[in-house]
């Protein structure tokens, strides 16, 4: 659900998987993140003609993971809702614009933060361009900037706690 521009997550049922990324069953995003679930999840990268990539700066008051920095967008598909069809609504409530998105590859992670939370994620990753103005969601995006991606590399591994765990691993499969 929506409230202005904050999305609401406490009424949002998502995917669970088995290790063959295999639909088993729907549950509360936030009780699948306090169990540490398996889940399905996505992650967008986009990059523009220079061959930047677009990065941004979680909002402060994320549930998870807030003021670092990670890709495009990322998120759950909904129950009912494809990958790609979710990709395409995240990034345009996060970022604020629509673009054609290229499946890439899947990979398994698992990571726990201080808050208690969970991350269990099969994470599907799309590709994409984009090459105008746009305006992120200031609700879910603190900052956000183009960088090269072999300097963005570089800082990941001399700044690694300034990025998201699934960035990382993305990273590290590109």
């Amino acid at each position: 659900m929506t409230i202005g521009n904050t999305i609401d997550t406490t009424d949002i049922i998502i995917t669970l998987v088995n290790e063959k990324d295999e639909i088993i069953g729907y549950d509360e995003k936030i009780k699948v993140h306090r169990e540490g679930l398996l889940h399905r999840a996505f992650s967008v990268l986009i990059f523009n003609k220079e061959g930047e990539m677009l990065i941004h700066q979680r909002a402060l008051h994320k549930y998870h993971s807030p003021g670092l920095w990670t890709n495009a967008c990322c998120g759950h598909p909904n129950k009912g809702e494809d990958n790609a069809a979710a990709a395409y609504r995240r990034l345009k409530e996060e970022m604020g614009f629509n673009s054609d998105l290229n499946y890439q590859f899947t990979f398994h992670y698992k990571a726990d933060f201080s808050n208690g939370l969970t991350e269990n994620e099969i994470d599907h990753v799309f590709f994409g361009e984009y090459n105008q103005e746009f305006n992120a969601n200031p609700e879910e995006v603190a900052d956000y900037k183009w960088v090269d991606v072999e300097e963005l590399k570089k800082d990941v591994l001399s700044d690694p706690q300034s990025y998201t765990v699934w960035f990382k691993e993305i990273l590290k499969r590109m």
